[in-house]
């Protein structure tokens, strides 16, 4: 990557950053959501069931997704670390803690699916036993979700940050991705502390990230970086 230029290095990113976005969608936004009722084992193990190849992609998409979320962090990093290189650091260790969240809670996942299914051998349990353990497992694999996007929120600061300090981006764009990340931290510690208030603001907090981050994967697969002049690029080169 070292050899790639600026832009094709952006549009890399971007389209690692669009991955990232159809496999987490898919896995969280969809399959998740799907399978888990919360406080409802019967339904919950019912769904899991009657969906088991589903729950397997979706565990699948979970880790394609930290997978290309890594890779994204690298390619930015490489991008922007000579802006100011700590910052750049600290964005690639939210992101390596997003991911490991994660993966582990795709586990919790995985592992709700082999007892709903038999795979774990569970009769010991009786029938209402095992489908209060694939709930307990769903649930930490949701709340594990939740916390893992504290992280997925906070590595948009010193995103945004950089992109701003760059002058390859939009300034408008990288404040918004720091507000963006302000509005996740919220969002996800209401739903800790004040679930009942939580419900009431998650589609408001929602709407800036829904906007900051299409609008980073837009501007990276089509623009890439604001034209730089000879100079800059010297100085990004021995950077």
């Amino acid at each position: 990557m070292m050899m790639t230029s600026p832009k094709r290095l952006a549009r890399i990113a971007g389209f690692l950053y669009l991955l990232v976005g159809i496999f987490g969608g898919f896995a969280e936004g969809y399959v998740e959501p799907k399978m888990y009722v919360a406080g409802n084992a019967a339904a919950t193990a019912a769904n899991v069931v009657a969906n088991a190849g589903l729950v397997r992609m979706g565990v699948v998409a979970d880790l394609l997704d930290g997978t290309f979320f890594v890779f994204l962090a690298l390619a930015l990093y490489i991008l922007l670390k000579h802006v100011h290189q700590s910052t750049a650091r600290a964005m690639l260790v939210l992101v390596i803690l997003a991911t490991g969240i994660t993966c582990l809670s795709a586990l919790f996942e995985f592992e709700g699916l082999r007892v709903a299914t038999g795979a774990v051998d569970m009769a010991a349990f009786g029938a209402a036993g095992s489908s209060a353990l694939v709930l307990l497992l769903l649930d930490a694999q949701h709340y594990g979700l939740l916390i893992a996007q504290i992280f997925f929120g906070l590595w948009l600061a010193p995103l945004g940050y950089l992109a701003y300090r760059s002058g390859w981006f939009p300034k408008a764009l990288a404040v918004v991705l720091v507000v963006a990340s302000a509005s996740y931290i919220v969002d996800l510690h209401a739903a800790f502390l004040f679930p009942d208030i939580a419900k009431a603001i998650h589609g408001y907090a929602a709407i800036l990230p829904a906007v900051a981050e299409p609008s980073m994967v837009l501007y990276l697969l089509v623009i890439g970086v604001k034209t730089m002049k000879p100079t800059d690029e010297r100085i990004l080169a021995a950077a």
